[in-house]
């Protein structure tokens, strides 16, 4: 056996654990960090803040008395609270507590007042949220929005746009003129379905007619990481001249053959960097999330279309760029909580569960199609774990918050006895689901 053969493989292994293990560690400091710096304003004192679980590999002592460390094995982290029995805060360390003064046990997770505890405990999450709202409205100011008249930018590298240049605002396509950009894509459906079409355009403050391709050609602006399109190894900036051997002109009509299709195995013809290559892929069945609610289960081979030229872009307002990011993390959470339901109540696979090693894989996906990508990936796990986190499960921090919702009403925390119970049955359910997602993993298509 040609053991060189193998080093693509462990190459591709060593950069989706690296991405993995970046979005994880920068996800749990977040979420760590909102436990350990609200805690800190409310009162509580922490003892550890580690980055990381297992062997310490390497730790300071703050001016607050905190430990600051990176252990071995980055899966995770955790703030160990002055008088917690261990990192989860699932008991009293009744050693450290005795002898404790009252304003010395105000200091601890135990002895706080119950608002202390519940902002400590809901800070996790709540940051994880902001971290994901923060990265999106970053983003909505890196892409800019598109501005009226709609005018070319950058165009394309591929065949059938030479006669489109930056600066051209475009007048009308197809004899249909060009309305604002909030009708414009009711507009581009009205199109005819061929390629090229007739552009009439203004340029250097005179019309020009020029031909080029259909706006919204099979033109690849992005692929879904663990799609059929991602394995098969197409990439952003392909453009796909045919199916099976038969010509597609538009985006709509290579949708529709797929679509179609019923799962059938498909021949792509592509143009990439000007030379002509064949792809063969598999469209999957996939349950999408529809803006009304409810999900739709339709055969995709997950790359998304666009335009095939960039438009000029402005700027968003600080209003518009908080809108963008609450309003993106609002949807993860919507559309996350449906499909759970969706799942269930059997409407859609128990598939679209995934496990540490989808996610893993995932990442590594992401962080190969660019740093934007994996940003916008790092913000989307983020809203995810956050959300996780708020279920009413013992052992997470949703448990938690249940445990001091029950305080509030009856006067006093669940005895111990109930609470053992209740943290055995939690961990049970976490590791049920773990073992469902690696299952899902491993055998899911």
């Amino acid at each position: 056996m040609d053991l060189t053969a193998l080093i693509p493989s462990f190459g591709n292994l060593a950069f989706t654990l690296i991405a993995f293990i970046i979005a994880l560690t920068i996800i749990v400091a977040i979420h760590e960090y909102g436990h350990y710096i609200i805690g800190r304003l409310s009162g509580i004192k922490a003892d550890v803040f580690s980055i990381g679980i297992g062997p310490v590999l390497a730790k300071k002592t703050d001016k607050h008395g905190t430990q600051w460390q990176i252990a071995a094995f980055p899966v995770g982290g955790y703030v160990k609270f002055r008088g917690d029995a261990n990192a989860a805060s699932a008991g009293v360390d009744e050693g450290a507590m005795a002898g404790l003064s009252d304003e010395e046990r105000r200091h601890t997770m135990h002895g706080a007042p119950l608002w202390a505890r519940a902002a400590t405990v809901a800070a996790g999450p709540i940051f994880n949220f902001v971290l994901s709202a923060l990265i999106f409205f970053a983003m909505a100011f890196h892409t800019g929005i598109a501005t009226d008249p709609l005018t070319v930018e950058e165009v394309a590298p591929v065949s059938g746009l030479e006669a489109l240049e930056p600066g051209d605002q475009i007048l009308s396509i197809a004899g249909e003129e060009t309305p604002s950009l909030d009708e414009f894509d009711g507009f581009v459906s009205r199109l005819p379905n061929e390629s090229p079409v007739e552009y009439v355009v203004l340029r250097g403050g005179q019309e020009v007619t020029v031909e080029a391709l259909h706006p919204f050609p099979p033109y690849v602006r992005s692929v879904t990481p663990q799609s059929a399109a991602s394995d098969a190894g197409i990439r952003e900036g392909d453009l796909i001249l045919t199916v099976d051997g038969e010509p597609v002109s538009t985006f709509g009509d290579l949708r529709a053959i797929v679509g179609e299709g019923d799962g059938a195995a498909l021949t792509l013809g592509i143009e990439r960097d000007g030379e002509a290559i064949s792809v063969d892929l598999t469209p999957r069945r996939v349950d999408l999330p529809l803006p009304e609610g409810g999900f739709e289960t339709r055969w995709l081979i997950g790359i998304g279309g666009g335009l095939v030229f960039e438009p000029e872009t402005r700027a968003p307002s600080f209003g518009e760029a908080v809108s963008t990011g609450v309003g993106q993390v609002g949807y993860i959470i919507s559309s996350s909580l449906s499909g759970l339901w969706h799942m269930i109540t059997g409407a859609i696979s128990s598939c679209n569960l995934r496990g540490p090693i989808g996610i893993a894989e995932t990442s590594g996906a992401a962080a190969s199609q660019g740093l934007d990508s994996f940003i916008w990936f790092i913000a989307v796990l983020s809203t995810a774990v956050g959300l996780l986190n708020l279920f009413p499960i013992p052992v997470l921090d949703g448990g938690h918050l249940v445990f001091h919702a029950y305080e509030a009403v009856a006067g006093k925390p669940p005895s111990d006895r109930a609470m053992r119970v209740l943290l055995a049955v939690g961990l049970a359910l976490i590791l049920s689901i773990m073992v469902l997602g690696v299952t899902n993993d491993l055998f899911c298509p």
